[in-house]
């Protein structure tokens, strides 16, 4: 399995950005997937996740209210959709996915071993 991540840029404060994380290999169909973030210097982090096996959806505090994840119907690419972008979201996103169908959904970076390349967005003031 490969995620590849696209969709970043550098955008002004308060528009919009869709990242795309598209999987080669599996579908997301009864999976995870999960966007985290790095920005310099911090750890990564984790923004926004589905756990499409099991129904469940959550954000980041940080996010909620901005951004949405959501899925093709074939659920082979995954969609970071990110609305009044601040530029506090600068940083380098990464989409991650497990292999375990069915599994909950995890905050931690160290449940998820395929990870896409990451895509850069600077939002500037």
């Amino acid at each position: 399995v490969q995620l590849q991540a696209s969709g970043g840029g550098l955008i002004q404060a308060g528009g919009s950005l869709r990242l795309s994380c598209a999987a080669s290999g599996r579908t997301f169909s009864t999976y995870l997937a999960t966007w985290f973030r790095q920005a310099p210097g911090q750890e990564r982090e984790f923004v926004a996740g589905r756990s499409w096996g099991l129904g469940i959806t959550d954000y980041a505090d940080s996010v909620k209210g901005r951004f949405t994840i959501s899925g093709d119907s074939y659920r082979n690419t995954v969609y970071l959709q990110m609305n009044n972008l601040k530029p506090e979201d600068t940083a380098v996103y990464y989409c991650a996915t497990n292999r375990s169908p069915y599994s909950g959904l995890y905050y931690d970076r160290n449940n998820y071993d395929i990870w896409g390349q990451g895509t850069q967005v600077t939002v500037s003031s």
